[in-house]
């Protein structure tokens, strides 16, 4: 795989504007199919099936990696949140600082991480306690600015 990027929980790769982008190695848990309430198909069909906490990657492999994990700890199994984004377990703590870890040892050096989190279960400040790398910048969006876009650079060392 000669692909720059690495998205790691792509799900149905809602926030690409290419879903197709060849520069990316989209990665995901899960291969699903499923009809929402309302209708609608919902595909999740990454590229590769990975475990965000021990990825099949090199060190250093990606330019830019995109860490988008579930962010639920409490939904139904078949609630269509849970289904669209995933579910966390009871050990979700242990499991996102494996997931920073990961992210950042197949990262280059130089190279940018971007995480996402909706913070409706899980504040963000309980979640950026979970690795010891310190974020560059941020956003908060969304319609009760309860998203928040980070974003981290793996530093060299001196």
């Amino acid at each position: 795989m000669n692909q720059p990027i690495l998205d790691v929980c792509c799900g149905s790769r809602m926030m690409h504007f290419d879903r197709q982008n060849p520069n990316v190695v989209y990665g995901d848990i899960r291969t699903e199919s499923h009809t929402l309430c309302d209708g609608r198909a919902l595909e999740i069909s990454p590229d590769i099936e990975i475990d965000f906490r021990d990825m099949p990657f090199d060190d250093g492999q990606f330019n830019l990696v995109v860490f988008d994990p579930p962010h639920l700890v409490r939904a139904g199994k078949q609630s269509w949140l849970a289904l669209k984004y995933g579910k966390l377990n009871k050990d979700w703590r242990e499991d996102i600082r494996k997931g920073f870890e990961e992210c950042f040892r197949v990262l280059a050096t130089g190279g940018v991480l971007i995480f996402k989190w909706n913070e409706t279960q899980i504040k963000v400040s309980e979640i950026l306690e979970l690795t010891d790398q310190k974020p560059v910048f941020g956003h908060i969006s969304g319609k009760r600015a309860n998203t928040h876009w980070i974003t981290f650079m793996k530093w060299g060392t001196a």
